[in-house]
């Protein structure tokens, strides 16, 4: 089956359905009904309206994961990107099945940290700067307490189910964008006062998110395979790996001042994704949740320019009528990968498990379960 991408513009977000699209989606209503209490479907903020619109949950991959991590339901159909399926997967029990529609949905992000190069970074960060490892230390937080210093692991939700094991077996904890600055104060407790953390992949939240809690650029050097420390190591409080969102990346000062210039009175709000000097000269930022919130909270005929992926800009805008609502970028694309999950696959994989089958089962090894869960149970005990 072959799925075209859509062209960079917001025409697509038309939400009439053609005679085959129609037909597609009430076919998966009725699956829906014969599957019953068996089934969840999960859909994250960027998928497009005919998926949207099937979702028994939608939101950010925190709130998914949670919904994952709490339900009975035996088989849970994730309309999202790759990890986000591993994550649930590691979540729920042996007994429930998570499956992904299309199984090229990944996630460029996530493929510009692997595991061979975060353990080379990882070695080499801890010979030059002389910080200890936390593997094997059973109370890192007393250890720095009493002046040891560790460098401490913190992945984005944005990355392997390898990668969340060797962080949740190295003392480390899983972060969403919702709940970066909880992660990160956690991380430092056990870090020590001398110590670092290792963030990855995205350079741009931990940047973003180091700076809101009054850290400044020189004590967060970015690292890039193959290269090395892009600053000084010595001293650093945040080490940044050298990864983006292809999306989010794309949102610039330059857009803002134009948007101002039409809209002197208009309000901005970006993804913490995005680089930090649209964040500066933003409004507000934060995370999909967050910016949902921002936008409810404006009063009637406030008009808003949204940093964040196009699907859920149209949506925030079909929502709120009552409002001028657009996208900081006018000619930004829909997030490819996440378009990857099209009505037509999630019928697919519902008429399959109608007839017996579990098909595209995202299985993560329980060797690779053991640590990831440990970091993803850190990630939700936090409180922020």
């Amino acid at each position: 089956m072959t799925v075209s991408l859509p062209m960079c513009s917001v025409d697509f977000m038309d939400t009439s359905l053609s005679v085959e699209e129609q037909a597609i989606s009430d076919r998966i209503s009725e699956l829906r009904q014969q599957l019953g209490e068996d089934l969840l479907i999960l859909g994250h903020h960027y998928q497009r309206d005919s998926i949207v619109m099937h979702a028994d949950f939608l939101g950010d991959s925190f709130m998914l994961s949670q919904m994952a991590a709490e339900s009975k339901a035996k088989y849970i159909v994730f309309c999202g990107v790759h990890f986000m399926a591993e994550s649930a997967d590691i979540l729920t029990s042996d007994d429930q099945h998570v499956i992904l529609p299309n199984l090229r949905a990944g996630c460029s992000m996530a493929d510009m940290a692997t595991l061979s190069e975060v353990k080379v970074a990882w070695d080499e960060i801890i010979e030059q700067t002389g910080l200890g490892d936390p593997i094997g230390r059973p109370d890192p937080v007393a250890l720095a307490a009493e002046g040891e210093a560790f460098l401490v692991p913190v992945t984005y939700m944005n990355s392997s189910a390898d990668l969340k094991d060797f962080v949740g077996r190295h003392g480390g904890i899983v972060c969403t964008s919702t709940n970066a600055s909880g992660a990160l104060e956690w991380a430092f407790e056990r870090a020590g006062p001398n110590g670092s953390v290792l963030f990855f992949p995205d350079q741009h939240l931990g940047r973003n998110t180091g700076a809101a809690m009054g850290i400044d650029e020189q004590h967060m050097p970015t690292w890039t395979p193959g290269i090395g420390a892009m600053g000084e190591l010595s001293g650093s409080r945040i080490i940044l790996w050298h990864g983006f969102c292809s999306v989010h990346k794309r949102f610039t000062v330059e857009q803002v001042e134009e948007f101002r210039s039409r809209e002197p009175e208009g309000l901005v709000v970006v993804h913490p994704e995005c680089p930090k000097a649209t964040v500066d000269v933003s409004d507000a930022n934060g995370s999909t949740q967050y910016i949902r919130n921002y936008v409810a909270q404006q009063a009637p005929g406030a008009r808003i320019a949204i940093g964040t992926e196009i699907n859920m800009v149209a949506r925030l805008a079909q929502e709120h009528p009552d409002k001028h609502i657009e996208c900081l970028d006018e000619e930004i694309c829909p997030c490819s990968t996440m378009y990857m999950i099209h009505p037509a696959y999630l019928m697919d994989v519902l008429e399959r498990i109608v007839d017996g089958e579990v098909p595209n089962k995202i299985e993560v090894s329980e060797a690779i379960q053991t640590g990831s869960l440990w970091a993803l149970e850190r990630m939700l005990s936090i409180k922020k």
